[in-house]
């Protein structure tokens, strides 16, 4: 015969099991997918911050070191790559796109992190926040320094990721992306310094808002439409039109734009000095280029501002593009899928202002 005491300790440890089911459940169900970078980094020793090695370090290990998140969210992982973003290409942009919508079509998905490289994260952001069909959470998230180092960042940027994206807070918000604390919005952030901890910015628009004991603060969002209310569509692509991008400097020759019509670029996009002027050497070259169909956009090397339509250039007669706010990595980006749409010049102007 089975004692009271017995019974009931029984009782309470079933009890207690029932109670983390239904906090379980409670919890949302965010995927996190890894793609390498820094956040996935080894170094030599436990002070290398620079000359480290990117893209080491699995999925379930990154998972495994921050044992906090259990208490946010239920995690799964998955490795879809493992490079350093600075060989991010197309093709893996398809990849991931594709994989996130996929995952966030499933009732079982709330929100997904994506662990990546910080060199090129502003332009993945972009990428997905034109292309991803769906208006929950998709927030990605990296590392300034490798995860062995005294003091990486990875861990406390991970559980900031996946409590953001498993938040109601980030619903509908476009694609975010969060380090040091911080929230900023897919389309219009930057990277702006090669190694501090808070490189990562929107230097005229502002930050989106904060994380602060374990919950996200918005203040504001973009106005831009974004996710599941763009016309792009990636389900059935298999590759996106080259587009190059030819940066303005002042003693500037036409050799390299040559190059990239010559080798069968679709797109061009000039990052002129101060509002996208163009240097006069380089002008034959643009016009000829766009009698020949390639699509030209004026953007701006120096990051912020709008570049104004028919200002430094006489776009309605030249038949060119501006980049808006969107700086040249950017614009190469919305170029390349308003391409998979159109070639009329005006309606990928439209674009540039609506995206």
């Amino acid at each position: 015969m089975i004692s009271k005491k017995i019974f009931s300790t029984f009782l309470l440890l079933v009890c207690v099991a029932f109670a983390s089911i239904a906090q379980a459940q409670k919890l949302p169900n965010v995927m996190i997918l890894a793609t390498g970078g820094t956040i996935a980094g080894t170094g030599a020793t436990s002070t290398t911050t620079v000359g480290y090695t990117a893209a080491k370090i699995g999925v379930d290990a990154l998972i495994d070191a921050v044992p906090e998140l259990k208490k946010v969210a239920n995690v799964k992982g998955e490795q879809v790559f493992q490079i350093a973003s600075e060989n991010m290409n197309n093709d893996y942009w398809l990849k991931l796109g594709k994989r996130v919508n996929a995952l966030l079509a499933q009732d079982d998905v709330d929100g997904i992190v994506i662990t990546h490289g910080t060199d090129t994260i502003e332009e993945t952001a972009y990428f997905l926040d034109l292309v991803v069909k769906s208006k929950k959470p998709v927030v990605i998230v990296g590392a300034m320094r490798p995860s062995t180092a005294i003091s990486a960042d990875g861990p406390i940027n991970l559980y900031n990721a996946v409590l953001l994206a498993g938040s109601k807070e980030a619903i509908g918000k476009g694609v975010l992306v969060t380090l040091n604390d911080q929230i900023n919005a897919g389309r219009e952030v930057t990277k702006t310094n090669t190694s501090t901890l808070d490189t990562f910015k929107t230097p005229e628009l502002g930050f989106l808002g904060y994380i602060q004991g374990s919950k996200p603060f918005f203040y504001r969002q973009s106005t831009r439409k974004n996710t599941a209310d763009t016309v792009f569509d990636i389900s059935k692509l298999d590759s996106l039109p080259q587009v190059d991008i030819v940066y303005g400097y002042a003693n500037m020759n036409p050799i390299a734009l040559n190059a990239f019509v010559t080798a069968g670029a679709k797109g061009i996009i000039h990052a002129g000095v101060g509002d996208g002027s163009l240097n006069n050497t380089v002008v034959p070259s643009l016009v000829e280029a766009r009698k020949k169909g390639v699509v030209i956009v004026r953007a701006s090397r120096v990051g912020q501002g709008i570049v104004a339509r028919n200002g430094e250039a006489d776009d309605d007669k030249l038949d060119f593009v501006v980049s808006d706010t969107l700086n040249a990595q950017k614009a190469r980006i919305l170029l390349m899928l308003a391409l998979t749409k159109t070639s009329d010049s005006k309606e990928i102007q439209k674009m540039f202002y609506e995206y």
